[in-house]
């Protein structure tokens, strides 16, 4: 049982202890969890995403990630803006997804806003609210679920019309996408490039 500290991968590496509990939580925390990610279409996904995972397990949602891309496109925001009533229908019945009507309904309606924002806008208007480095967590008692950056972020996404983007929301994205590095201070992922 963990207090929340690194514990020993598979590999014996130290390791965030959300991340043991299958081989994909220990690839996703390695390769991807808390790397820098940069471009609309690619922030579009993630924040996506982390809106199907609200009340889920992210493992449930990692697993269905190429379900998702096929489903949505690739997640291009120009493609997903075209879907119509018909293809929010055919979402419904898409075993490869979460079949939430809401998450569905604002994936294609954030699509349709993003679609007339400027090429970079999303990636610039999600970095600025970057945090500074801060200590590294020691467990993950010491990492929030809400921080002021991720409020902000929350009003300003909400405020340019994007649904389905609550602080908690947005703190998962600021973690994923590397705004932040929620890796605690002896996991080997922490500094890795």
């Amino acid at each position: 049982m963990s207090d929340g500290a690194a514990l020993a991968g598979p590999d014996g590496a130290l390791r965030c202890p959300w991340a043991l509990s299958t081989p994909d939580y220990v690839a996703y925390h390695d390769a991807e969890w808390g790397r820098p990610v940069h471009g609309d279409d690619a922030l579009y996904e993630r924040l996506s995403l982390e809106a199907f995972q609200s009340g889920l397990s992210w493992i449930t949602i990692l697993r269905r990630r190429e379900g998702f891309r096929a489903a949505f496109a690739g997640f291009e925001i120009a493609k997903v803006a075209t879907f119509t009533d018909a293809d929010a229908d055919r979402l419904l019945t898409d075993t490869g997804i979460i079949r939430n009507r809401a998450k569905i309904d604002a994936t294609l309606a954030n699509a349709r806003v993003l679609a007339d924002w400027s090429p970079g806008e999303l990636d610039d208007l999600i970095w600025s609210h970057a945090s500074a480095p801060g200590p590294a967590p020691a467990t993950l008692g010491d990492v929030p679920a809400v921080t002021p950056e991720s409020t902000a972020l929350s009003k300003a996404l909400k405020k340019r019309g994007l649904r389905f983007v609550g602080p908690t929301t947005a703190y998962a994205l600021m973690q994923a996408c590397g705004l932040v590095n929620d890796h605690l201070g002896t996991c080997v992922a922490r500094d890795a490039p």
